[in-house]
């Protein structure tokens, strides 16, 4: 199947784009392979192959979650380079109104 210039033309009309004529000449040839590549795509014989997300099987790959207690409050200032009223002190980014 190969995409005319007027079906190009056409579809520039619908999308309300203004495209010169070697434009249209341009994507008109474009359009054509990506039309092509998907047809090959599509020839594929696939089908005694199951859809999958993955090319290998992947099982939970992930580590188990170990729940442990957090720092603490003096312990995350304590590593601060200023803190403040039990607060993380930082520069004044915004001018107060």
């Amino acid at each position: 199947m190969s995409i005319t210039r007027d079906e190009v033309a056409h579809l520039a009309r619908l999308s309300r784009l203004a495209l010169a004529d070697d434009e249209l000449d341009h994507l008109a040839e474009q359009l054509d392979v990506i039309i092509s590549a998907v047809a090959r795509v599509q020839e594929v014989a696939a089908v005694d192959v199951p859809p999958t997300t993955h090319a290998a099987e992947l099982v939970n790959v992930f580590r188990e979650d170990v729940i442990i207690p957090p720092i603490g409050e003096q312990a995350a200032l304590a590593q601060a380079p200023a803190a403040e009223q039990g607060r993380f002190r930082v520069p004044r980014i915004l001018a107060e109104d």
